[in-house]
């Protein structure tokens, strides 16, 4: 009697055990901790990035004028969304985390994928998150030193204390790392909205001389293609992070959209 007690329990529980193992994927999976607006959290954290307080002064150095500067942004951030409507229907259709590698390792090889993926660990990602962490670092020690410009050897340093800093925290915890993520996305989002609101208040006092058509394009200096190309270079890091969140699609609560808010009758 004990023992079919027993081995109905155990049978319920390898039924409960299997269907858990169905629903993760059938082996080990991560944990998923990201929620709705965590994810947004990240999306926006990364696109509003440090390139967003230094990319626009190369951008109106090198476009050679306020119109042509205002076509940059905006054909950028064109390209940007396309980029990021496509990475969202990758995002459903590969829900595997690891972004580029594992798309391009499932389309075309692992080859390929492992190609891509040793290019952005020594290459692409290192050079990016230290001209993110020595922007944050001259901004933290300019106000020390108002007359000079901060010292290399300072910057460097509070820099490598960052990034070492935030690899530990994203290395201890999923939740951990996207509250800091929220943090610090809110703190640039309110820096964005300071000098949006100065901006509009500049512009209601009259300093608008450039916006007006007839001398937005007025160049402060020659045109030249490659200026022009570096101009839209600077833009496009300041739009840089838009695919940030499918390197975590595994890890999200819910990757799928809503598949019965549209209702499609078939033939």
């Amino acid at each position: 009697m004990t023992d079919g007690a027993r081995q109905r329990s155990g049978t319920s529980g390898s039924a409960k055990d299997a269907a858990g193992e169905k629903e993760s994927g059938g082996g080990v999976a991560l944990k998923k901790e990201i929620g709705l607006v965590s994810a947004c959290g990240i999306i926006v954290g990364n696109i509003i990035g440090s390139g967003i307080f230094v990319s626009p002064k190369g951008v109106m150095e090198n476009a050679s004028s306020v119109g042509m500067a205002l076509i940059v942004w905006i054909v950028t951030g064109v390209i940007t969304a396309i980029g990021a409507l496509c990475y969202a229907e990758l995002g459903v259709t590969i829900p595997k985390s690891g972004g580029d590698y594992a798309y391009v390792k499932d389309i075309f090889g692992g080859l390929a994928g492992f190609l891509r993926l040793w290019i952005a660990v020594l290459v692409i990602y290192p050079t990016n998150q230290a001209v993110i962490a020595l922007t944050f670092s001259n901004y933290v020690l300019q106000p020390l030193f108002p007359t000079c410009f901060p010292p290399e050897n300072g910057l460097r340093l509070l820099a490598a204390v960052c990034l070492l800093l935030l690899t530990w925290v994203n290395c201890s915890s999923v939740r951990w790392a996207t509250r800091v993520q929220d943090v610090f996305t809110a703190g640039k989002l309110l820096a964005l909205a300071l000098i949006i609101i100065m901006g509009l208040v500049q512009i209601c006092k009259g300093e608008y001389y450039w916006l007006e058509p007839a001398n937005a394009f007025e160049p402060f200096q020659e045109y030249d293609v490659g200026l022009i190309a570096l101009a839209f270079l600077q833009g496009s890091f300041a739009y840089g992070g838009w695919n940030f969140l499918n390197y975590v699609t595994e890890e999200l609560v819910d990757p799928y959209p809503e598949r019965d808010t549209c209702q499609v009758c078939w033939p």
